[in-house]
């Protein structure tokens, strides 16, 4: 699922101001209890991604960031409360220059900053844990 600009800097900054800076992520309820495990990103939405990046330096660069209470009910309207404060990826391509790696997604070639193609809303444990593959 795409998501904006806008969206993956709501999720940057409350992932900064808690489990970034060494504290306890939070949702409406109070404290996270149970975090995300992992989260699986299909093959077709990765290969979309690189195929927007350059063949010889190109790549995924990955964000952190903590779904807040508003975004997890715009995108899991039926269950938002089970998103609200975990950790997630947010995933744009990108081309590594020189030491510098080029987000092509956050300024996308239209010029305008609030513009991207963010990828986010992998399968994500919790609350999809089952059958969990990490036990046997």
């Amino acid at each position: 699922m795409r998501i904006s600009r806008e969206a993956l800097e709501a999720m940057r900054k409350k992932y900064d101001a808690e489990v970034r800076s060494g504290r306890t992520a939070t949702n409406q309820n109070g404290n996270v209890i149970d975090q995300t495990k992992w989260i699986f990103f299909d093959r077709t939405t990765i290969e979309k991604l690189l195929e927007k990046s350059d063949p010889t330096t190109g790549g995924i660069k990955f964000y952190f960031g903590e779904y807040t209470t508003e975004l997890a009910k715009e995108y899991f309207p039926d269950n938002p409360e089970a998103y609200d404060g975990l950790i997630t990826l947010v995933m744009s391509a990108a081309n590594l220059e020189g030491d510098q790696v080029e987000d092509l997604d956050f300024m996308e070639r239209s010029g305008d900053p609030g513009a991207g193609d963010f990828e986010n809303h992998g399968k994500q444990c919790p609350p999809t844990c089952d059958p969990d593959p990490t036990v046997n």
